[in-house]
């Protein structure tokens, strides 16, 4: 018979200590940036709560952040407009004078077959993912006096192809990109900047991309993935944490992929595997 290895456990980390600490989060009321946020709080930082449209949504991660031990500010800004980005960093230097750590989280695209996509879904998708992410770098480490961290969230798609994410799978690549350039030219300057790429990570994003009309099943994926089952957003919170924090001072440059295991398989699948070589759950 074969020994079954028992599976670990995950538990919940030991917050380091983000006092005195300032943070700007975009698309923050929500999902993995609403995670971010908390994550922080609980180290006693000072969140900048960016959001679009929903104030009441980001009014209560105001609260929960202040609940977990942070302090938070919320500013509404449609990262997709230059100005708002603008005001986004005016109320940050506004509020506290400084920043140390900018984590680029918005993110929206048109998921479409390639022949499908018109000017103006390229137009949108440059100027909310890789626009904002590049204007929000230079106002945030403009206010970083003391030196800072920045995360960009990416995806599997950046360098994964599979229907419908090619708009957002570029332009996650071409910020994969960025990010290498940034860490180059802002080291000096004592700034880290790094990447976290997601795989399918349970959200209201991910409920959106599998509800597309024709999208096939979910778990037709999930099957494939080493860990069966898709992340949970603290998971990919607990990645960006990690680049915040004084263990990574040495990192930078560098995209670290939170899939369980998704980017690594190819086919034919384990899950496909009969008798003999199937394998043993």
């Amino acid at each position: 018979m074969t020994e079954q290895i028992p599976r670990m456990q995950a538990s919940d980390p030991v917050p380091s200590d983000y006092k005195r600490k300032v943070a700007v989060i975009t698309g923050a009321s929500r999902g993995i940036g609403r995670a971010v946020a908390l994550t922080l709080a609980r180290g006693g930082a000072s969140i900048v709560v960016n959001y679009k449209k929903n104030a009441d949504l980001a009014e209560q991660v105001r609260k929960e952040i202040e609940q977990a031990g942070g302090q938070a500010l919320t500013v509404a800004a449609d990262v997709e407009n230059p100005e708002d980005i603008d005001r986004l960093f005016e109320a940050t230097r506004e509020a506290y004078g400084r920043l140390d750590f900018f984590i680029s989280n918005a993110a929206a695209s048109a998921f479409k077959n390639i022949m499908d996509i018109r000017p103006h879904h390229l137009d949108r998708s440059f100027a909310m993912n890789v626009r904002a992410f590049v204007l929000g770098a230079q106002r945030a480490v403009s206010l970083m006096d003391r030196g800072g961290r920045i995360v960009a969230l990416s995806s599997y798609g950046s360098t994964r192809a599979y229907p419908t994410y090619a708009i957002l799978g570029a332009m996650k690549a071409a910020i994969e990109a960025w990010v290498r350039y940034m860490a180059l030219e802002f080291a000096h300057r004592g700034v880290n900047v790094n990447a976290v790429s997601g795989g399918l990570i349970q959200s209201d994003s991910l409920d959106y991309f599998y509800g597309i009309p024709g999208m096939a099943p979910m778990e037709t994926v999930l099957e494939k993935i080493p860990k069966r089952r898709p992340g949970t957003v603290q998971e990919v919170a607990d990645a960006v944490e990690f680049l915040l924090s004084p263990a990574s001072e040495y990192i930078t440059g560098q995209t670290i992929v939170v899939d369980g295991g998704l980017s690594i398989v190819s086919p034919p699948f384990a899950h496909d595997l009969t008798p003999p070589l199937a394998w043993d759950d």
